[in-house]
């Protein structure tokens, strides 16, 4: 990166705060509008994005070690360990720690990553900012309602969005659709 590319993409992270709430493009309007469809309608999670605040120790107490360290710490999970990279049945991907919908199985796509990889989220259910820890500008994202770090996003991805959304599995919980 250049040093003139740097500054630039510094001050835009000063002007707005480095956060901003992702809002799908136009093209993945078919995929928005069926989330909802891969909801069983006896499952008990909330889709209020009021946000969560818990002490850290409670978030630590409520999360196997690994989730917590991805969600809360930012860490990385190895690649092809998580068994949501190769889940294929319909249903929906939540949040971990706070249950909240973050991507439907019809945004998923097999990356060759190693990772499971969307082609967006649901809108409104995470947020970005850019992140600088690789030494390079990539674009994190979180969880808007808990605010837990689930992975970046990338502009290599297949249409119709050509991103893709690539995350931790262990900042998912896989909830299978009862149709």
């Amino acid at each position: 990166m250049q040093k003139r590319d740097f500054l630039l993409a510094a001050t835009a992270v000063l002007l707005t705060g480095g956060r901003r709430v992702h809002a799908a493009p136009a093209q993945a309007n078919a995929q928005q509008a069926d989330w909802r469809t891969f909801l069983p309608p006896s499952a008990e999670i909330s889709t209020s994005l009021t946000p969560i605040s818990k002490p850290t120790s409670e978030w630590r107490q409520a999360l196997p070690a690994d989730s917590y360290a991805v969600l809360f710490e930012a860490s990385t999970e190895a690649p092809f360990s998580s068994p949501l990279n190769g889940e294929k049945r319909a249903g929906l991907f939540l949040c971990r720690a706070c249950r909240l919908p973050l991507f439907s199985s019809a945004m998923k796509f097999d990356s060759g990553t190693g990772w499971p990889s969307f082609t967006t989220s649901i809108t409104g259910h995470l947020a970005t900012q850019k992140d600088f820890k690789a030494f390079f500008l990539r674009t994190e994202y979180h969880c808007v309602r808990c605010s837990g770090h689930q992975g970046h996003v990338f502009d290599d991805g297949p249409a119709p969005t050509h991103e893709r959304w690539c995350n931790n599995g262990v900042a998912l919980e896989f909830l299978p659709s009862l149709t």
